[in-house]
């Protein structure tokens, strides 16, 4: 068994990135790179899309039941 280099572009630069361990950041090129990413998560400029019409707090209580 050989073994293959896989490789994966920075989502945020493009940049191609080495998917392996010694790529401590992967699948980002560089600490920068995932900061930046978590960054635009975190002032929700990006989101994962929702299929339901339910707003962040529906069906959400601090209450156990």
């Amino acid at each position: 068994m050989q073994n293959e280099m896989i490789t994966v572009n920075c989502p945020a630069c493009g940049k191609v990135v080495l998917w392996d361990e010694l790529s401590p950041w992967r699948p980002f090129c560089s600490k920068r790179c995932q900061l930046i990413d978590l960054g635009e998560w975190a002032a929700e400029e990006k989101r994962i899309p929702s299929s339901g019409d339910m707003t962040d707090s529906d069906d959400w209580s601090e209450e156990e039941r």
